[in-house]
């Protein structure tokens, strides 16, 4: 590895361990769970996920740039209709480092009283803080009142999961395949659910398999308080997934995504 590489993979980790941080501050079943999982050692995340609009201020390329200045390069791209998404994947080159999974909702698609409430939280962003790379461990750039966030939540519980939470990692995800202790995401379940932590049902614990290439499964949302304008709410918060890689036709691990698991995923912010 030149010095160039590993100044920059350097640089990657640094600002995933400030992601990871982030996260776990408003999601500690992740970081039980990844003791659970580890056994004392690292863990290798599979990839990290971000929601946001399709503002021009704070759109999917705007935060892939933060990624592709880091050495990130376009990967694939996912279109979620009935949720109203836009998606991106974006792989290192250094095949250690996480994939990320950037989501962005097409505001236009929504009602007036919901566009003018996206519209007000994305004017209160700082456009310089777009572009530096801890914005993707800012959080909110704005206030909400409790009526506003049920106003998203009526017609997008994505919306309303921004709204609350901003900028930071919607879930973390481990990559199955790297675990020293576990080699079936089934055995991962259990584990998980013997340590006293709820799964996502949706469409089933188990989304995809090994004819797809990914089979993927997640917690559901750990809940947190939120301070909205006009007090306080516990309300769902971030994830933690699970995944597990199987090898194209070449013997390399299939390293995109699955549209239709990955709209099943999105429900692990769903309240209970």
């Amino acid at each position: 590895m030149t010095n160039i590489n590993s100044i920059q993979h350097q640089q990657v980790t640094d600002l995933f361990a400030n992601i990871w941080q982030n996260y776990i501050e408003v999601t500690p079943s992740a970081d039980k769970i990844h003791h659970l999982l580890s056994s004392g050692g690292d863990l290798i995340n599979d990839h990290v996920a971000y929601r946001t609009f399709d503002s021009a201020k704070v759109n999917l390329d705007k935060l892939a740039a933060i990624l592709i200045a880091l050495g990130y390069k376009y990967s694939g791209e996912y279109d979620f209709s009935s949720k109203k998404l836009n998606a991106k994947h974006f792989e290192h080159s250094d095949a250690s480092l996480p994939k990320v999974f950037i989501s962005e909702l097409r505001v236009k698609e929504f009602s007036v009283n919901v566009q003018n409430i996206i519209e007000k939280m994305v004017s209160a962003i700082d456009d310089e803080k777009v572009a530096q790379s801890s914005f993707l461990y800012s959080g909110t750039h704005w206030q909400v009142s409790k009526a506003e966030y049920q106003t998203l939540l009526a017609e997008s519980e994505y919306a309303a999961w921004v709204a609350a939470w901003g900028y930071r990692a919607n879930h973390f995800t481990v990559s199955i395949n790297h675990l020293d202790n576990f080699s079936t995401i089934e055995k991962v379940n259990s584990a998980v659910k013997a340590g006293g932590f709820l799964l996502n049902t949706t469409g089933g614990e188990i989304k995809g398999d090994s004819i797809v290439k990914l089979e993927q499964s997640s917690t559901m949302a750990d809940k947190a308080i939120v301070k909205f304008s006009d007090g306080e709410a516990e309300i769902p918060s971030c994830f933690y997934e699970f995944a597990k890689r199987y090898p194209l036709n070449s013997g390399e691990l299939y390293a995109g995504f699955v549209a239709a698991s990955a709209d099943k995923i999105f429900e692990s912010t769903n309240a209970a």
